[in-house]
């Protein structure tokens, strides 16, 4: 774990927390149990309307409970006017675009962005605070980086952050320690300023491991096995959806195919204080 993280772990008196789930409720669980994903929780898709629902669309298996998103050897690159030879599948659970050939959209990532196809909107997840957690097993390729974030349903275009609850790339893990990234990106929220921090897991983090985000209106802790690790005194204030993702990046020396991000569970949970979740406005959930 880097300095920054462990003076501030003393200053805040959070040396050896855990994580306490009590005082929230269930309102989003997905234990992949089923032959298919269920199409009430999420969008095998990578922000399509930057792209095409082809292109962007996920390469996925489920089995005996277990997720494994892929990146497949005849994957095509989901937008290779704007991101080279990126691969990417990814899992979302909301989805909002402007018209054809408008600049409205989520998740601006670079310059020069236009709707290539029109989205329908949907929100089938979009939390307004809360604990959002996911255990995983990350994949020790150089080519690839691993991840579960958060942005701004953006129908509001200043409503743009992200929260990163990890990312982890391939090439950052090593023998029972890894690097793994966290924080928040403002985007073109200018409420919010970039505080993204990288700490040292003490882990396999090939094997499955608990990643979470408690998300207050004061700011977001993160935990990993129910250990606290970190936090940003910032946050946003609006609802945001989840980005569950696995990508390979252009370049890389190849390694086998398929390469798959395993994901045991997704949660996401409310505050149980009935004062508290008067105090935000309710998400739109799919138990």
């Amino acid at each position: 774990m880097s300095n920054d993280i462990d003076h501030m772990a003393d200053n805040e008196s959070t040396t050896g927390r855990r994580l306490d789930r009590s005082q929230y409720i269930l309102e989003f669980c997905d234990t992949f149990e089923g032959p298919d994903l269920q199409s009430t929780k999420w969008i095998p898709s990578y922000l399509p309307q930057w792209s095409n629902t082809e292109r962007a669309r996920a390469r996925y298996r489920l089995d005996s409970g277990v997720l494994a998103l892929m990146i497949e050897e005849d994957q095509p690159p989901w937008s290779p006017e704007h991101n080279g030879g990126l691969r990417v599948s990814n899992l979302q659970t909301g989805l909002f675009s402007g018209p054809l050939g408008s600049t409205a959209g989520q998740h601006k990532f670079t310059e020069g962005l236009i709707v290539c196809e029109a989205q329908t909107e949907q929100r089938l997840y979009t939390p307004h605070y809360g604990l959002i957690e996911a255990r995983v097993a990350a994949i020790a390729d150089p080519a690839c980086m691993v991840a579960l974030w958060m942005i701004g349903f953006e129908d509001v275009p200043e409503q743009s952050a992200e929260i990163c609850i990890f990312e982890i790339f391939g090439s950052d893990i090593g023998t029972d320690t890894a690097i793994a990234g966290l924080g928040i990106h403002p985007f073109g929220d200018p409420l919010l300023h970039d505080e993204f921090l990288k700490i040292q897991l003490d882990a396999d983090v090939t094997d499955f491991h608990t990643y979470s985000a408690d998300w207050t209106p004061d700011c977001v802790n993160f935990y990993f096995d129910d250990q606290f690790v970190a936090k940003v005194e910032q946050s946003p204030n609006y609802p945001m959806q989840l980005m569950l993702n696995v990508y390979e990046f252009e370049g890389a020396p190849p390694s086998p195919y398929p390469k798959k991000f395993l994901v045991d569970w997704v949660r996401g949970y409310q505050q149980a204080d009935p004062a508290a979740a008067r105090a935000k406005p309710a998400s739109t959930v799919n138990v």
